[in-house]
């Protein structure tokens, strides 16, 4: 049986050799833009920055990540040897302000914020939750010339586990009171269905900080997630040409999701990165995205 101590140097060393190849193939791409900000429709600052040159595309995060924290930081250097790529931080996190009352179509007004910067039409590709943002973006008909999604995180039939009816209210509950880092374990734990001794040893990792200072954004992604339905009607709206990804090795209730987003958009290719998890590589993502959108 795995000890805690085991967990700490497996996870630990996972990650270090992981990090080690993606910034080795990643040394020599075009360098990151200063930080700028954009103004969405309600007035709200949303903080970006551009890397490379070349047809616009526009990354979008999913659940605790930023353009600085997490997959964005190392997908936009590799993209940016083709594209000129616009990474930036999701309303409520970053540099990026949060004006309330949140709503998902406030989202989607910053995405097109975004696209006006890139030339008023552009590439879109959404990681995870942030891939249900980039589909309800298409099917409100944002000027988006293809669409890429990784693993958007809906539940389909049959649904060994589901997470409980009253999340949001408990989700809120801890945001409200302070405990961001609780929030943060509930979410892993009850949403995202996280073994619960990986979830255990956060709090001794060098990014527990970055995934408490983002507990308040986990509100917003539970507005927009809902009860994780797939919205099959919506999906249907979208005439983007849509290419909807999972890994091959991950859990299979993520390709179920994929495949049902597949069938549910019009047109949609599917493609599955043989050896790949929820926790995606990116230099194994990069060429996929980019022959696609090239």
């Amino acid at each position: 049986m795995l000890n805690r101590r085991t967990l700490i140097v497996a996870g630990a060393g996972l990650l270090a050799a992981c990090d080690m190849r993606e910034r080795t193939m990643a040394k020599d791409a075009p360098k990151r833009g200063p930080s700028q900000v954009v103004a969405s429709k309600d007035g709200t600052p949303i903080a970006y920055e551009r890397w490379g040159a070349g047809p616009p595309v526009v990354l979008v995060d999913g659940a605790f990540c930023s353009r600085r924290f997490g997959p964005t930081d190392k997908l936009a250097p590799l993209l940016a040897r083709h594209f000129t790529v616009f990474a930036y931080d999701r309303r409520g996190r970053g540099e990026s302000g949060d004006t309330a009352p949140y709503a998902v179509a406030r989202e989607v007004e910053d995405l097109a914020a975004l696209i006006a910067v890139a030339g008023g039409s552009a590439c879109v590709f959404g990681m995870s939750s942030g891939g249900v943002l980039a589909l309800e973006a298409a099917a409100q008909g944002l000027p988006i010339g293809k669409l890429a999604v990784y693993e958007p995180p809906f539940l389909v039939e049959p649904v060994a586990k589901l997470p409980p009816a009253d999340y949001q209210a408990q989700l809120r509950r801890l945001v409200e009171a302070g405990d961001r880092g609780g929030a943060v374990k509930f979410y892993m734990t009850r949403i995202m269905q996280m073994p619960a001794p990986l979830v255990a040893i956060m709090p001794m990792t060098p990014n527990w900080a970055q995934l408490k200072a983002s507990a308040p954004s986990l509100l917003h992604e539970a507005a927009m997630m809902g009860d994780f339905h797939l919205p099959r009607e919506r999906l249907a709206r979208i005439s983007t040409p849509t290419l909807v990804m999972a890994g091959g090795k991950g859990l299979e209730l993520m390709r179920r999701a994929a495949d049902a987003v597949a069938s549910a958009v019009p047109g949609a290719r599917r493609e599955v990165l043989a050896g790949q998890s929820h926790d995606v590589s990116m230099p194994i993502l990069a060429p996929v995205l980019a022959s696609f959108f090239g």
